[in-house]
């Protein structure tokens, strides 16, 4: 029951004097402690090992959907008793830049997550929340989080109308605010203006070998208005191959894709290929 019991905390910055809003229940906050003791000792000069090993230490913690939708406000949540393929993505790549950065406060850890999960590194409404996963790599690459390597490894750009959630209002509850639905149109909008660049489906295997363990994937697919369908981790396995390690909507829990990436993504429904990101901190 601990898990559905959530508080909501103001952690003042001591320089900058800003309140962060976040919602944390106890449990978590001390899995975050549990987390950073488990994780000293695992960063390698390879970033890329880095991110495979802190996220293998996530295995079979339940996939749990829209953990970011609580409360009537946007807060920063912090939840790693149930993870979503997004926000497991973003506490992995978390708990890897503070390791790199010899971090090893709760309070480092909350504003190294909103850095990673808002716009620009702010947490300013729901709006200001990276909704769409191609806006999230573009933002994290701004940031100097990461780098969009999609065209390098032999992606293409595409064109696409992104307006799934404003044309599918009644399934967000906080765009039921008219300030928020507007915000997230106009951030449809900007997205409108960008190309996306995504490495087809069929071309994966013969470009996996420029794929490196720790590159984040995105599944590109063809649903109207949507850019993004679900995202994980790339890690190189035994076998040789790259496969994907995620929060599995399959298995309902962290795992790794039994198929290699190029043979999983087969089977999944409308997908048109990937979206590749590399972490550079």
């Amino acid at each position: 029951m601990s898990r559905c019991i959530f508080f909501l905390c103001c952690i003042l910055s001591p320089i900058l004097g800003i309140a962060q809003q976040i919602t944390c229940s106890p449990a978590d906050k001390q899995a975050v402690e549990n987390k950073l003791i488990a994780i000293d000792g695992l960063l390698e000069k390879d970033f890329g090992k880095t991110i495979v090993a802190i996220g293998k230490t996530f295995m079979d913690t339940p996939y749990v959907a829209k953990t970011l939708e609580i409360g009537e406000t946007e807060t920063l949540v912090i939840n790693l008793q149930g993870l979503d393929c997004t926000t497991y993505v973003e506490n992995v790549l978390a708990f890897g830049l503070m390791l790199k950065k010899q971090k090893t406060g709760f309070h480092d850890f909350t504003e190294t997550l909103e850095n990673i999960r808002y716009k620009d590194g702010k947490l300013d409404g729901y709006a200001s929340r990276l909704h769409y996963f191609s806006e999230w790599i573009a933002n994290n690459e701004k940031k100097g989080l990461l780098r969009d390597i999609t065209s390098e490894i032999g992606g293409k750009e595409i064109t696409k109308p992104i307006n799934f959630m404003s044309t599918h209002r009644d399934l967000y509850p906080f765009l039921s605010d008219d300030k928020n639905f507007e915000k997230v149109k106009a951030s449809e909008n900007y997205l409108n203006h960008q190309p996306i660049c995504i490495l087809p489906q069929d071309e994966i295997e013969a470009n996996e070998h420029l794929i490196q363990t720790g590159d984040i994937i995105a599944l590109t697919t063809s649903i109207n208005g949507l850019d993004v369908t679900h995202t994980g981790i790339a890690t190189l396995e035994k076998d040789g191959r790259i496969h994907l390690l995620h929060a599995s909507t399959g298995s309902m829990k962290v795992e790794v894709s039994e198929k290699p990436l190029a043979e999983y993504l087969k089977k999944i429904k409308k997908n048109t290929g990937i979206m590749v990101a590399r972490p550079t901190k």
